[in-house]
């Protein structure tokens, strides 16, 4: 008698996936976040904030680039090459899952900010104290002259006059927008510090919010863009009137989990206003399971405290205001070298030469167009970084800044190609993946377009998502009993 073989049980689960095709190919790798060419403060911020979160060197380099855009956006603005200047202002966006310590790397980053708004809330406390009170004894003087009935109306207007506007009361104590709507971010901004950021760790609630909602999505991206752009804001209300806001200024940092990020990049809407090729993204592997605990190395909270100590003080600078404003930015206009011209200039023609119908970035042409741009103004961020009094880009700061800039050229295609999928293999990811959920065995045609997905929830897109499941074998055919189920080993 012959002895029975054995089989692993690794053995048997890769005989019974033999079969199963994947509906997708994998994503490719995307290439190494250039920390270095942050610079020597920026980037050893960035290592410090890697080393000591364990994040990706890309989260840890988002986080600190918004910093150092909102810090640097109220001093200068850059001049291109043919004659426009634009804002020193930077949208990031930051994909990661929840447990990747993107809200950790962020807060060390942004410690120096929430140190300025301590400081400046000591402030507000005792100003808006004294402005009450001048306030409510103004009122009170204005009511007094107005309900003198012994005084003419030529002499009421005299006294009205020279009672004179309403005591103006102190700027709110803030860096950060804690209201992400355009509506909110307009009415803050006629009493806020012109130069702002919007940064959220848990952005779902912007994405999902009402600005994002579809009746208001379109006028949200369309102010965010033409912010991005240094237009300012216009806005006419009926119960508010008509508010101008020029001269300010607003870096984005938007950390957004996976599924709300994929929907929120891929939003045609978004991408058809431009809203979207104004933003760099960074989408990195996470590190879970590779993150054993070390103790933290003194380099880098002190690579931390450096970084944190030149933003203060760049934040503590007085800022270049439009006489008699105290909200309205009238910054400096930063040139580039005749080294820096040329090399802006060649990068603009590299990714020209690619953007064309069939070349290398065709995929995300209205995000190339902006590439050159975004170097700009990349490299007027790290300028302003090293020496606040700069007038002009060096070569080095242009060189880091378009090597910069390239990696999220690279990781736009990366991500973009990635999506560019069959919305019939999408239809029948979300079938698959909403059978793994159901605790029964196996799924009638019936249950699932009563209670599957609704984006199958016709016959004729239920039945070609079920044929393109079974023709990769992930799902198996039950003829007798009308139903299917998941092959062997999927979704275990």
């Amino acid at each position: 008698m012959n002895a029975p073989v054995l089989v692993s049980l690794a053995d048997a689960e890769r005989r019974l996936n033999e079969n199963v095709l994947p509906l997708f190919e994998p994503m490719a790798a995307g290439a190494p976040y250039p920390v270095d060419r942050l610079g020597r403060l920026l980037g050893g911020a960035a290592n410090g904030i890697a080393s000591k979160i364990r994040v990706p060197l890309s989260i840890a380099g988002q986080s600190v680039l918004a910093v150092a855009s909102l810090a640097a956006q109220a001093r200068a603005n850059v001049l291109l090459p043919f004659g426009q200047t634009r804002p020193l202002s930077l949208y990031l966006i930051t994909v990661a899952g929840s447990g990747d310590r993107k809200s950790s790397a962020d807060f060390e980053a942004l410690w120096p900010i929430k140190k300025r708004e301590r400081i400046l809330k000591e402030t507000y406390d005792a100003e808006n104290l004294e402005w009450s009170i001048k306030k409510a004894a103004h009122a009170a003087q204005r009511r007094k002259i107005e309900n003198d009935t012994k005084l003419t109306l030529s002499a009421r207007e005299l006294e009205l006059r020279a009672l004179g506007a309403e005591p103006i009361g102190p700027m709110f104590p803030i860096l950060t927008a804690p209201d992400p709507t355009i509506e909110g971010l307009a009415k803050l901004w006629t009493n806020a510090p012109a130069s702002l950021g919007l940064f959220s760790a848990e952005a779902g609630q912007f994405v999902g919010g009402h600005g994002m909602s579809p009746d208001h999505k379109l006028k949200t991206a369309a102010a965010l863009s033409e912010l991005w752009d240094g237009k300012g804001m216009r806005r006419l209300r009926a119960g508010d009137g008509l508010t101008i806001l020029d001269g300010r200024r607003l870096a984005t940092h938007l950390m957004l989990q996976p599924e709300a990020a994929a929907a929120f990049l891929g939003d045609g809407l978004l991408k058809d206003q431009g809203f979207l090729s104004r933003v760099l993204i960074a989408a990195p592997v996470s590190l879970s399971g590779t993150r054993l605990y070390r103790e933290t190395n003194p380099e880098d909270d002190a690579a931390i405290r450096s970084y944190g100590a030149r933003i203060l003080s760049i934040l503590e600078s007085e800022w270049p205001l439009v006489e008699g404003q105290r909200c309205e930015l009238d910054p400096p206009t930063l040139r580039m070298s005749d080294g820096a011209t040329a090399h802006w200039r060649e990068y603009f023609d590299h990714i020209e030469k690619q953007s064309g119908v069939g070349g290398d970035l065709d995929s995300i042409r209205d995000f190339a167009a902006k590439a050159a741009e975004q170097a700009a103004r990349i490299a007027g961020v790290l300028t302003i970084i090293s020496d606040l009094n700069a007038l002009e880009i060096g070569i080095y700061e242009m060189e880091n800044a378009v090597v910069l800039t390239d990696w999220y050229v690279a990781e736009c295609v990366r991500l973009t190609n990635a999506h560019q999928v069959d919305k019939r293999l999408v239809r029948a990811n979300r079938l698959l993946e909403w059978m793994k959920t159901q605790p029964t065995g196996a799924v009638s045609l019936r249950h699932m377009l009563q209670y599957g997905p609704s984006v199958i929830r016709s016959k004729q897109k239920a039945e070609e998502a079920l044929k393109i499941l079974v023709d990769h074998g992930q799902i198996v055919s039950d003829s007798k009993a009308q139903k299917f189920h998941l092959a062997p080993g999927v979704g275990s």
